[in-house]
């Protein structure tokens, strides 16, 4: 096998950033292709795993993350026979979803399963092909994230609950995403609302320049009819750019799109919440 060259990492401003949302570490990173149970097709990211978390970002350089995904839980990763040449396909199966992940070549692929492997299962797969600067990597992996667990155990109040919900506790104060915010396009966006209407008839989704916010809208007047507008992020409020800024409290006129996953882990939370 030859030395394939890592990718070059965020420059070190993106990576501060980022590093001001989660205090996760950071094992690797790179371009992976995803697809999610409410993807219809594959979505590029860059991706970071922290943790036992992958955050995904609409490009190297974004500071804020569209979608995470935490795989502490993981059943089992499978591999997919994949018809494409240099490319590797492969399945991470959780306990509610299986997530769909492909990379640009097969020796990514090696990389991005020996990383997850060892996070999840706690030692160095023996089954990839890496070369041994890249086995290397796997066990100082290992000791930080052996050594992360054990001070999470350390904490006095909850641990195993903050280290099945890693991030939750302090990534969404620092960064708060309403749950009606999705990783889609303006046309994904437009579909997703009128399949269904009863779901919702509002979406927040990332803006064109990944730096600000894009709103949908379905409305029902004389007949329906689907408007977008640009959305600026203002303290803990989001202004709709119009000429005249609109503040919507989101009472009877916009009703936030949520998937009804999102509803049943909210649901959980309360729960939870509640009988302690």
């Amino acid at each position: 096998m030859m030395a394939k060259k890592p990718p070059k990492p965020a420059p070190r401003r993106i990576f501060q950033e980022r590093s001001k949302i989660t205090a996760l570490p950071l094992y690797f990173e790179g371009f992976l292709l995803v697809k999610r149970s409410e993807y219809q097709e594959y979505k590029h990211y860059w991706t970071e795993l922290r943790g036992t978390t992958l955050f995904f970002y609409t490009d190297k350089k974004s500071t804020i993350y569209v979608d995470k995904l935490d795989i502490i839980d993981l059943t089992c990763l499978a591999d997919q026979n994949s018809t494409e040449k240099n490319c590797a396909k492969f399945t991470l199966v959780l306990p509610k979803e299986e997530v769909h992940l492909k990379t640009e070549n097969t020796e990514s692929g090696e990389e991005w399963r020996g990383f997850i492997l060892t996070v999840t299962e706690l030692s160095v797969p023996l089954h990839v092909s890496l070369l041994p600067g890249q086995v290397i990597r796997l066990h100082e992996v290992l000791e930080r994230e052996k050594k992360r667990r054990t001070e999470i155990e350390r904490l006095p109040c909850s641990s195993s609950e903050k280290e099945k919900e890693p991030i939750e506790d302090y990534v969404d104060l620092l960064n708060p995403m309403p749950a009606c915010f999705y990783a889609v396009s303006r046309r994904e966006a437009t579909e997703m609302l009128e399949k269904n209407p009863s779901l919702g008839n509002m979406i927040l989704r990332p803006g064109s320049d990944s730096r600000n916010y894009s709103i949908t809208i379905r409305q029902e007047i004389d007949l329906p009819r689907i408007k977008h507008y640009k959305v600026m992020s203002v303290g803990q409020n989001y202004t709709i750019d119009l000429e005249k800024p609109v503040y919507d409290p989101l009472g009877i006129c916009l009703r936030p799109r949520i998937h009804h996953r999102r509803q049943e882990r909210e649901v959980e939370e309360k729960s939870t919440y509640c009988m302690k």
